[in-house]
């Protein structure tokens, strides 16, 4: 069995979160979403502005048909050294320090790391945007 792991925020749920569980699991057998805790989150990224608690998305992201397990991490580098996968779906932004980190420790321990492209036209941040331009 082919264990996928694909990691993130998933703050607000859109198509394109979706998407990226559809494709990610299409990659093999069985899907770990990692979501990143709430804390950590707000440390690097003050501007972030959570709609949601850790475990309110976690709970969000276990209802999907695609996701068969959800844990919670702090850090990139750190889940895939705690999470037994064989293939790290990723999407093309997710490229900082952390990241490659883990990259490099996938490849030297024989984990396939996939890039998984955008869903055109739809991104967290514009949505927040667009939302906030509404009130």
């Amino acid at each position: 069995m082919k264990k996928v792991l694909t990691v993130g925020v998933y703050d607000m749920l859109h198509i394109g979160h979706i998407e990226l569980f559809r494709k990610a699991k299409a990659l093999g057998d069985y899907l770990i979403v990692a979501v990143q805790d709430s804390e950590v989150v707000e440390a690097f990224k003050p501007n972030a502005h959570l709609i949601y608690s850790t475990e309110e998305r976690c709970f969000m992201v276990s209802a999907l048909r695609y996701v068969d397990e959800v844990v919670v991490y702090r850090n990139v580098k750190d889940i895939v050294r705690e999470v037994d996968f064989d293939i790290f779906a990723k999407g093309p932004d997710q490229r900082h320090s952390g990241f490659q980190e883990a990259f490099a420790w996938c490849e030297a321990n024989g984990k396939q790391v996939v890039t998984v492209p955008r869903t055109e036209g739809i991104s967290s941040s514009e949505l927040k945007k667009w939302v906030k331009g509404l009130s």
